[in-house]
């Protein structure tokens, strides 16, 4: 019998994206494939052969050790850009003056030292309170964030940071720069600016996926306050919300809207990209990778249904408070009409009395 070369990768990995209803995970397995023959990888029960899928997926396993990594991060509603590029520079990071002059409202740092071999690390930082690494080793990352903590403006919880966050990998290929099935492809045949430029149009969707999904967390937290007002409603027990506490969640939810209508570019392109197709086409296709606009119109009914409820309870509080009055102002009159009533009794007696008085005087 003639021998077989059989090639066993062996990988263990495991990834956890959150991407707002899309997840992946990819648990620790061992995939044999001999040549000459469909392989197929099963998956909860089923299976993808043909050799095409076969040769793709070898490729991908075979990549996945040269893989390169962009993450991003919103840590705070606004950060001090000016400042923070004096004291990264301080540090000794240097920043990258190459930008066009209409790429305002960011600052982009450039290191020697990368993760990994094949393209320059770079760090964007957005003025909307966003940052987007690549190819930054992880100690270098945490060093940054921490001098990044003294130039943030209504910073978030470290620990909501860190889970909304945003990675996808990365490498440096023949062709143009696109993003292919999750991962972001670049040219390699570009010069240093044109490969910013390219890595600015992917950070900016990512800044607005990370962003998104920080006012996501706040309106799920928002929701859980509020959940037990509709069966309370419901079930006739009062609800013990005083008018201060309605206004300050009806203020909660208007800032959120501003927030995602108004102070934002999730409905519209920047202008940046009007002139610039090639970056526009990157931008437009991670924007619906990341579902950027099933996201917001999702927000948007959200708030919708929160603001009529809190609506409700307004007009509740204000009926109640109305008709709080209106009793108040009956007792009042009852009080005064009474008070008139007794000091008219009073004066008639009074005036009997003397009359009285007078007339056994006379006698």
């Amino acid at each position: 019998m003639k021998r077989e070369d059989v090639i066993r990768f062996e990988f263990g990995c495991c990834v956890q994206k959150n991407l707002k209803n899309r997840s992946w995970e990819t648990n620790s397995e061992a995939v044999t494939i001999i040549p000459g023959k469909d392989s197929s990888l099963d998956q909860g029960g089923g299976s993808v052969g043909g050799e095409d899928q076969s040769e793709q997926s070898q490729w991908d396993l075979l990549t996945d050790w040269d893989l390169m990594h962009c993450t991003a991060f919103a840590t705070a509603d606004e950060y001090h850009l000016g400042s923070l590029s004096q004291d990264l520079a301080s540090h000794g990071y240097v920043e990258v003056t190459s930008l066009p002059r209409d790429a305002a409202n960011i600052l982009v740092i450039g290191m020697e030292n990368s993760a990994k071999e094949g393209d320059p690390g770079t760090i964007f930082f957005f003025r909307e309170g966003a940052a987007v690494f690549w190819n930054v080793k992880d100690k270098t990352m945490k060093h940054v964030m921490q001098v990044l903590e003294k130039h943030e403006i209504q910073p978030y919880e470290i620990a909501l940071v860190h889970w909304e966050n945003e990675e996808l990998n990365y490498s440096k290929t023949e062709g143009q720069s696109k993003l292919h099935r999750g991962e972001i492809r670049l040219n390699s045949e570009l010069d240093l600016e044109d490969a910013i430029l390219e890595k600015f149009a992917f950070s900016n969707a990512l800044c607005l996926s990370v962003k998104l999904a920080i006012w996501e967390a706040a309106l799920d937290k928002f929701v859980e306050s509020i959940q037990s007002i509709p069966e309370a409603l419901k079930a006739g027990k009062k609800v013990k919300l005083s008018h201060e506490e309605v206004m300050q969640k009806m203020g909660e939810l208007f800032a959120l809207r501003h927030h995602i209508n108004l102070s934002s570019d999730f409905l519209i392109t920047p202008d940046f990209y009007w002139d610039r197709e090639n970056l526009e086409e990157l931008y437009d296709k991670t924007c619906r990778f990341l579902s950027i606009t099933r996201r917001v119109k999702v927000m948007n009914e959200k708030l919708q249904h929160c603001m009529a409820l809190t609506d409700l309870m307004r007009n509740h509080l204000t009926e109640k408070r109305t008709l709080r009055l209106e009793w108040m102002i009956v007792i009042l009159i009852t009080i005064e009409c009474t008070a008139g009533v007794l000091l008219e009794y009073r004066s008639s007696i009074s005036g009997t009395y003397t009359k009285d008085y007078a007339t056994c005087g006379h006698r």
